[in-house]
């Protein structure tokens, strides 16, 4: 889209563990009791250099195109991103989501869309959405995108 558009200024960040989802903490995020998605690691963590050979498969790594590898809670609050104009969250836990919300929602521009990726397929990540929203006073319209997905603009 930046290409297309010959937006040479904006960058594509990629967040993610690269990994798979970490192990749940219901002892901090009771919502998470009982989600074991850390068990699948084989299947739900695609490493960096397989998500980067897609990118370049079809065109679409270059310089605009930023990783930044490792757990929400540990590198999203200092990421060096001022301004997001779409905000994709697939972070299934409760954990993941609130983490993701709390950093970068504020950095979200005013007309932006956020689109959170699990949240009908996920309780706890539907419970974190509605926890944010309902702390941050955000009454947006809650749009259904595919029947997992939702998105509202900001």
């Amino acid at each position: 889209v930046l290409a297309a558009h010959g937006d040479t200024t904006r960058r594509v960040w990629l967040a993610d563990s690269f990994e798979g989802v970490p192990r749940s903490d219901p002892s901090t995020y009771k919502a998470d009791k009982r989600i074991r998605l850390d068990r699948f690691a084989s299947i739900l963590g695609v490493s960096e250099k397989e998500v980067r050979a897609n990118f370049e498969r079809y065109g679409l790594l270059d310089d605009q195109v930023c990783f930044l590898p490792g757990l929400f809670k540990d590198t999203l609050h200092d990421a060096p991103i001022d301004q997001i104009a779409v905000l994709r969250l697939d972070g299934d836990l409760y954990e993941s989501t609130i983490q993701a919300l709390d950093a970068l929602y504020p950095r979200l521009s005013p007309g932006g869309f956020c689109i959170i990726d699990d949240y009908h397929a996920i309780e706890a990540c539907e419970q974190a959405v509605t926890d944010y929203r309902m702390k941050h006073g955000i009454s947006a319209e809650v749009v259904e995108i595919d029947g997992s997905a939702v998105l509202w603009r900001k």
